[in-house]
């Protein structure tokens, strides 16, 4: 595997999250315990292999422009900021939401885990459009 592979695997590593994130969230929803930590423990790893293989990439190549003109282009930096703001503030709240289900602090991981799924789907989801619209337009 070479350093321009890693956007690839990027982008499978965060579809993969997506898909765990939504899994897990229909367990829980009926109540299955079990499958839903199971999902969300592999949504952690996966996320963990996402960061560290983007900040690999980053640090070997830098920044990648965006290429395209015209409509698109803003269209791309409104998705792309709110991506990375929203990555930034998911950080913290998904080591707290863990932590607190591990803690078994189960009432207040739910008040957290309220705010920290969604902004977890939507930085996992405006990840791969990111991806895509630097990658494949």
């Amino acid at each position: 595997m070479d350093v321009t592979d890693l956007p690839t695997l990027n982008v499978a590593l965060n579809l993969t999250v997506s898909v765990l994130l939504a899994a897990g969230y229909v367990h829980i929803r009926r109540g299955d315990v079990s499958r839903h930590k199971a999902c969300m423990v592999a949504a952690c790893v996966a996320s963990a292999a996402f960061l560290t293989s983007y900040l690999i990439y980053h640090w070997q190549v830098g920044s990648v422009p965006f290429q395209k003109q015209g409509w698109i282009r803003p269209v791309y930096f409104t998705i792309l900021i709110s991506h990375v703001v929203l990555a930034t503030a998911m950080v913290p709240l998904v080591v707290i939401t863990v932590s607190r289900a591990l803690g078994g602090a189960f009432e207040r991981h739910k008040r957290i885990a309220v705010w920290t799924w969604p902004i977890w789907m939507y930085v996992s989801v405006t990840g791969v459009i990111v991806y895509c619209m630097l990658y494949l337009l």
